[in-house]
């Protein structure tokens, strides 16, 4: 993210802005560090953004957040969900570190587990949302493992995937159990969310 970077909104309800420069609105804020990388400026991000506001929110929801990076997405799933908990995981420990203090400056750490790792290192299962932002081929590696953390009837939202990868990814979910729900085509890039049945 641009160090200069002013307020934005995302979707509907959320704004983004630097700590700096909170605007008075009745929107939810979400405050990113300047100079965040993935802060909601990307494509991938904002899709994933306006597709979670659209959801359902359980009461006492499991989200695991694979592939975390600033943490962009879970604070967002916790705000809309106050009643909500998460894990992250990143495989990058500078990345857990941008979580942890994203989470901290957002008011939702003590609804977080950080680890440092791959979804092998994680034994929980029974997920009500995923969230996966990450390249294609990365979901195509991990989609049994993947599924598997989810619980009948929970939402699993896959973004990062460039056009190549879109029917890949759909057929690989697909078969293990995945609804398509809503596909989005983007300039470069496509989300999307799946219901496991």
């Amino acid at each position: 993210m641009r160090e200069d970077y002013q307020p934005f909104e995302i979707g509907k309800t959320i704004i983004i802005a630097p700590p700096d420069r909170v605007p008075e609105t009745d929107k939810r804020i979400l405050l990113m560090e300047r100079g965040a990388f993935g802060s909601g400026e990307h494509e991938t991000t904002r899709s994933c953004i306006e597709i979670l506001e659209t959801l359902e929110h359980r009461d006492n929801c499991r989200i695991l957040d694979l592939g975390s990076g600033t943490g962009i997405l879970s604070i967002a799933a916790l705000q809309l969900n106050p009643a909500a908990t998460a894990v992250c995981i990143d495989i990058e420990p500078e990345a857990v570190i941008s979580c942890q203090e994203n989470c901290e400056l957002n008011g939702v750490n003590e609804r977080v587990t950080h680890l440092c790792g791959t979804l092998d290192s994680l034994s929980e299962t029974d997920f009500d949302l995923i969230l996966a932002n990450i390249y294609g081929d990365i979901l195509l590696n991990v989609a049994e493992g993947l599924v598997a953390k989810a619980k009948a009837g929970a939402h699993i939202l896959l973004s990062g995937i460039l056009w190549e990868y879109n029917f890949d990814v759909k057929q690989a979910y697909r078969q293990l159990g995945g609804t398509l729900i809503s596909s989005r085509m983007m300039s470069e890039f496509c989300t999307l969310l799946f219901k496991k049945q």
